[in-house]
């Protein structure tokens, strides 16, 4: 071993001795004892490739073992879990997501639409509120200084507005949709032009038989993009699709999109919602 090598293993021989392993002291020179560290690297040979990969293989198959067994450990704690406790994770986890949702909103930032050509055959999905056959409808609509009732034919004597948005469903699938109908804004505006800041927190939405309801918060449904719509694909909705008035979004899941709206009600106290009571996401937002 040459001269220089000997120093450096005294040095590293020292650094090892703080540790008690033998009676030398701690070198003296802080820079010396630096220079040894970082020259001591250089002192072992390099492992062969053969080597390597023995060490490589025991590593990976040590880090699958123990991440099966996280997996397992996680999957039978769920198991073992009482459906309280699972309950209020899944809560707290969909209340989360609503926060983030909500703090990356923004009512300027609109979802894609799209041309003619690209609209999707429709599908239909979800017949809860349906099922009475009406003689009349009428829309009730309240919490904006008092109570009234529209007829469909006062609605369509709104501005109009048409798009073509992605219908998105919760289950997974999608379809776009050539929506026309009224502005939700432009709705509000006919009872007085209120910015979403002077109008109650929260919307409320049923159908006349009150078997299905949503809940939006104000600054969602005040979207320009949110239309209470009375045509879809060209023709009147049909009676599966909501008609004779529905909610049209591509800001949310189908869920939140109620079909044959029988009331609106403007609101400060957070509504009640169909799906979030079985156990899904009040905001529902994409």
């Amino acid at each position: 071993m040459s001269e220089d090598k000997e120093i450096l293993v005294e040095q590293v021989s020292g650094l090892e001795n703080k540790s008690g392993t033998t009676g030398q002291s701690w070198p003296d020179d802080p820079e010396n004892t630096a220079t040894a560290l970082k020259e001591f690297r250089y002192l072992s040979e390099p492992m062969s490739e053969t080597d390597a990969k023995r060490q490589m293989s025991i590593r990976s198959r040590r880090g699958f073992l123990v991440g099966g067994m996280a997996g397992l450990l996680g999957i039978f704690g769920w198991r073992w879990m009482p459906d309280e406790t699972k309950s209020a994770l899944l809560r707290r986890t969909f209340e989360f997501n609503e926060r983030v949702s909500q703090a990356f909103y923004s009512p300027k930032r609109l979802a894609p639409e799209f041309s003619h050509s690209e609209i999707t055959a429709a599908r239909v999905n979800g017949a809860l509120g349906l099922e009475t056959e009406l003689s009349e409808w009428r829309l009730n609509v309240s919490g904006l200084g008092g109570s009234v009732v529209l007829s469909i034919d006062q609605i369509r004597a709104m501005p109009r507005t048409e798009m073509i948005t992605e219908l998105k469903c919760i289950e997974g699938w999608s379809t776009v949709v050539h929506w026309a109908g009224v502005r939700f804004s432009d709705f509000v505006a006919a009872f007085g032009g209120r910015s979403p800041n002077e109008l109650p927190r929260y919307v409320s939405m049923k159908t006349p038989d009150e078997k299905y309801y949503v809940g939006w918060d104000i600054e969602a449904i005040m979207h320009p993009q949110t239309l209470l719509a009375y045509e879809m694909n060209g023709a009147p909705l049909t009676n599966e699709h909501g008609a004779p008035l529905r909610l049209a979004s591509p800001t949310k899941y189908g869920i939140k999109l109620i079909k044959r709206i029988g009331s609106i009600e403007f609101t400060n106290e957070r509504p009640r919602d169909y799906w979030a009571e079985s156990g899904y996401d009040w905001y529902a937002g994409l």
